[in-house]
């Protein structure tokens, strides 16, 4: 995994979700979180020893480490005290298929503010059906939280959301990136997303 695109997304990342833009640490990147359930995670593009070193040293819930790698990988350098997450996928577009119109009784809203777009689905009651967020930057288009509601799937809705969101991209040169849960990247690849890397995560728990 190369750790100029893994910074790409992250800052992309962060610019979606309005938290602080990644900065490097131990031979990776830290990202100050500061959410109720997470105050920060460090992502890393490879495993190596600063990671293990890094996971000796936190002793307190809330601290994420992340690597682009299998869990294995991840496992194998941690103490005891950690619990890994369910796996996901770090993704980069290739093809598109042409976008897909949105069934009756939805409509569509997007919105842009500075870098990050936010595209909402309503359904015909006006309940929120399916949403997703995008920023960019003059490295990569970075797609974060594409949700459909349980009632709503298996509609498009998500291949709705992800085309508007494309939509708003004003930069067609840079990459486009997100990474997925397993069942997410089904429907990425239906896409034509291909994947670039696993990655896993770990949390502090003891």
């Amino acid at each position: 995994m190369s750790p100029a695109l893994l910074h790409a997304w992250l800052t992309g990342r962060s610019l979606a979700r309005g938290v602080p833009a990644p900065v490097a640490d131990r031979g990776g990147y830290r990202v100050d979180t500061g959410s109720d359930s997470e105050h920060c995670r460090w992502v890393f593009a490879a495993a190596g020893p600063n990671l293990s070193v890094l996971a000796r040293e936190i002793d307190q819930p809330g601290r994420l480490i992340k690597l682009c790698g299998r869990d294995e990988a991840l496992r194998e350098l941690l103490p005891d005290g950690w619990q890994l997450h369910a796996p996901a996928f770090f993704m980069q577009s290739g093809s598109w298929p042409a976008s897909r119109a949105l069934p009756a009784g939805y409509r569509c809203e997007t919105s842009v503010e500075g870098a990050v777009a936010h595209v909402a689905v309503f359904g015909d009651d006006g309940a929120l059906a399916a949403s997703g967020y995008a920023a960019e930057t003059g490295a990569a288009f970075v797609f974060d939280r594409i949700v459909t509601a349980p009632a709503h799937r298996r509609q498009g809705l998500g291949e709705s959301v992800m085309a508007a969101l494309r939509a708003t991209r004003t930069r067609p040169e840079v990459p486009e990136l997100l990474v997925a849960t397993d069942e997410g990247r089904c429907l990425y690849q239906r896409l034509g997303w291909r994947v670039l890397s696993p990655y896993a995560t770990a949390e502090f728990a003891a």
